[in-house]
């Protein structure tokens, strides 16, 4: 059985009231997969980053100010959360669960996290909801075990992963591919090693035959030893910041499009769920259960 990484952290932040982003999201995915009968004792609780370990990637500076709350208020602006305690508790929990995924799926195959996707993050700042950068991490992470000497991030939020592109520009046993929205945030685009540029109102089709397109493309050129997914859903008709057009089942084909042709090249595949920004969350949690119906943990 494919591991779940979960945490109740992941979803205890205290933000403002009509804050854009739908941190009850994590706790709902939870509750509604031991709905469908997976039981409790099937999820993992990873374990806190440390400080010490996300300065061995990422700059000392910006990781001191940031845990110990002296960041500067305009770099917590562009982060997007109030600064709390709380949020680097969670924050470094989140993180460590997307390494302990990426180990997990090493291990057993697959692996999926409840959370995960921060690719918004730099070495020295983050962006977008992203505090440090879990993807990137659990990729070095992944290099550390015998047998993987390359790795691919494939990222399918609907927002560029930039801080990722950025990360790996210089390490050529990291591949990026991200494929996103054209004219969505980051205003700024990174370079990844391919990137997938969608026009606005993008339907199932011809994304779906993008992603086969540049999931073949990477695996062919590349050739990895492992797939960390990024699966984000704020690709969703419904989505309130993704601007495509793409339906839950199109969602569903996605996902379960990655999950076979790793399965069928024999590639260990660790999945994080990305972005997904409906405010009604129990519409959202419904979009993010694709993935797991993909994965084969429901039906």
């Amino acid at each position: 059985m494919s591991p779940l990484v979960f945490h109740p952290i992941y979803s205890q932040l205290e933000l403002p009231i009509r804050h854009r982003f739908p941190i009850e999201k994590y706790q709902g995915i939870h509750d509604r997969l031991c709905e469908l009968q997976i039981p409790e004792s099937r999820f993992i609780a990873p374990t806190p980053m440390t400080e010490k370990q996300l300065c061995q990637v990422y700059n000392p500076l910006y990781v001191k100010q940031l845990v110990s709350g002296t960041l500067d208020p305009k770099a917590m602006r562009r982060i997007g959360f109030p600064w709390s305690e709380q949020l680097i508790r969670r924050s470094l929990t989140a993180v460590g669960g997307t390494v302990l995924t990426a180990q997990l799926a090493l291990e057993q195959g697959k692996a999926l996290n409840l959370t995960g996707g921060y690719h918004h993050a730099f070495a020295n700042y983050g962006s977008g909801f992203c505090l440090f950068n879990d993807l990137y991490l659990a990729a070095l992470s992944m290099l550390q075990t015998k047998g993987v000497d390359k790795v691919l991030i494939f990222d399918c939020d609907v927002h560029q992963g930039d801080g990722t592109a950025k990360l790996a520009a210089n390490n050529s046993q990291v591949y990026t591919v991200s494929i996103h929205g054209e004219k969505n945030f980051p205003a700024r685009k990174q370079v990844s090693d391919l990137d997938f540029n969608l026009a606005k109102g993008t339907e199932d089709l011809e994304y779906l035959e993008t992603v086969d397109q540049a999931l073949n493309l990477a695996l062919n050129t590349f050739g990895p030893d492992a797939v960390i997914y990024d699966a984000g859903v704020d690709i969703h008709i419904n989505d309130d910041l993704g601007h495509l057009n793409i339906t839950t089942d199109g969602v569903y084909q996605r996902d379960k499009l990655v999950f076979d042709i790793c399965a069928q090249k024999g590639l260990p595949i660790a999945a994080v769920i990305g972005g997904g920004y409906q405010r009604d969350i129990k519409a959202l949690v419904e979009v993010h259960l694709q993935l797991y119906r993909a994965a084969g943990i429901v039906a």
